[in-house]
């Protein structure tokens, strides 16, 4: 397993920014790729952006035009920024890595050799 670690949720009122970022080294190959998906109690878990190694993303239509995904080889981080958050946005936030990537759509991303951390939380008020 490769430890991936979550930080920069927390509260904010709607319309607000925030930008999470995860911290990993084991995600940087060709065939890997990276995603972040979320979770809000008592709701099924739901893809939000995916990038792959050259750089193409797809996201969830629930947060195109709105969240940003990148990612920084060289610091061995992703990032996902988050603008005109809404209070439906209210999830904990995880991100995953794929080591040998067979898909992404959507925002969510399949293949072998898989992790995920252990997520941050956003609130999102109204």
């Amino acid at each position: 397993q490769v430890p991936l670690v979550e930080s920069g949720g927390g509260s904010v009122q709607a319309g607000g920014s925030l930008r999470l970022s995860c911290a990993t080294s084991g995600y940087t190959g060709s065939s890997a790729c990276m995603y972040w998906f979320r979770q809000a109690p008592g709701k099924e878990r739901e893809g939000v952006a995916s990038i792959t190694s050259v750089g193409t993303t797809t996201y969830a239509d629930s947060v195109k035009g709105r969240f940003t995904i990148s990612r920084d080889n060289a610091k061995n981080t992703l990032y996902l920024q988050m603008n005109s958050l809404k209070p439906e946005d209210t999830a904990r936030y995880y991100c995953g890595g794929v080591r040998r990537c067979a898909w992404c759509s959507a925002g969510h991303c399949g293949g072998t050799n898989t992790d995920s951390g252990q997520g941050t939380q956003v609130t999102v008020s109204s």
